[in-house]
């Protein structure tokens, strides 16, 4: 199964679209916050699922979720935007919530920053799509599931942000 994962678009719909032009095909998406609207964007574009939290930057009375386990061929994933973990700092915290869920894969976003953390569990962040702190570039990523197979994660940046 092959999953696009994006974050950190806040309200630049032109990156959604980038990123589902250069990641065609996928089964699945994940949007890891900020902002909720621009998850239901998404999955205005395409014809698969597609599972969102909501970030720090999302009204506080919103009905989305900040957290969310997704089964995915025999793997757990555990969605959080990561706000609540303090990732700007450790990968600690969200790496105990991953395991106290049973999850062998943790996505999150906030930091804007692209992280790749060989686990168990294995420690994403796909960085922003539309305001990268890491390069001039936006970035998304894609993680092909299946299994009794370790998951293949592939970094892309964008042509512009």
């Amino acid at each position: 199964m092959k999953i696009g994962l994006i974050s950190d678009t806040h309200g630049n719909w032109d990156s959604i679209d980038q990123a589902v032009s250069m990641a065609q095909n996928m089964d699945m998406w994940l949007h890891m916050g900020d902002c909720t609207p621009d998850a239901e964007y998404l999955q205005s574009l395409v014809n698969v699922p597609v599972f969102g939290v909501a970030g720090n930057c999302d009204w506080p009375g919103t009905k989305t979720l900040y957290e969310r386990i997704i089964d995915v061929a025999d793997h757990k994933i555990f969605i959080t935007h990561g706000h609540n973990y303090g990732v700007r700092y450790t990968q600690e915290y969200i790496m105990e919530a991953a395991e106290s869920q049973n999850a062998d894969i943790a996505i999150y976003g906030h930091t804007h920053i692209v992280e790749y953390l060989v686990g168990p569990p294995i420690i994403l962040n796909p960085g922003s799509a539309s305001r990268p702190r890491d390069d001039t570039r936006g970035s998304f990523m894609t993680m092909d599931l299946e299994r009794g197979v370790d998951p293949r994660i592939t970094v892309i940046r964008m042509k512009h942000h």
